[in-house]
């Protein structure tokens, strides 16, 4: 379905619900450069949403590689299973769990995103440490100051290294009857870093 190679699927693309939420194309694109991936590489995305950003990772380490995607609401794998099978990516393995109960049974992985994870992204992050290889890369995309602050000081205390820091602030051109005008999306802040 998605014949390119580039990231940047369009959000219309995707199966949708009101109540799972998505990374948003240009956020999302973002994301999948920070982390770096290549072909065969290993790949969790915590909470999984709508599966945007599993869909961009597996088609990015191609069939040789494998994405583990996790969240704990039911909509939101259920939703990552549609948007699977309307692309016809088949090198992710879904999960209904807590990441944080699921982590450790994981293989190493190469890159881990990091997306809503109802208020425990610290720890999600500590979880993860562990399961990095020797310079794989973790991605964590938030919404909200105090995750920010609370992210920031796991990330040093862990001694990541390259730890980036870079605010995303989108607006996108909706067409009026006399025009376009550009509506504003939130920002979403993107803390990426390296395993020493």
């Amino acid at each position: 379905m998605w014949k390119f190679k580039t990231p940047g699927i369009p959000d219309e693309y995707f199966e949708r619900t009101d109540d799972v939420p998505i990374t948003k194309e240009e956020v999302r694109t973002i994301q999948i450069s920070k982390a770096r991936l290549c072909p065969g590489n290993i790949v969790y995305d915590i909470g999984c949403g709508s599966g945007s950003i599993t869909i961009e990772a597996a088609l990015q380490i191609e069939s040789r590689g494998k994405v583990y995607a996790i969240d704990i609401d039911p909509k939101a794998v259920e939703l990552t299973r549609k948007n699977l099978d309307k692309f016809g990516v088949s090198n992710v393995e879904i999960t209904l769990a807590d990441a944080k109960q699921k982590i450790s049974s994981l293989p190493l992985a190469d890159a881990i995103f990091i997306g809503g994870t109802g208020g425990d992204t610290k720890d999600i992050v500590n979880l993860c440490y562990d399961k990095l290889k020797p310079g794989a890369r973790i991605v964590v995309g938030i919404i909200l100051i105090e995750t920010l602050y609370s992210v920031m000081e796991t990330m040093n205390k862990l001694n990541f290294g390259s730890v980036d820091m870079t605010q995303i602030t989108i607006s996108k051109s909706k067409k009026t009857s006399t025009g376009t005008m550009m509506l504003a999306r939130n920002p979403v802040m993107v803390i990426s870093a390296t395993k020493n």
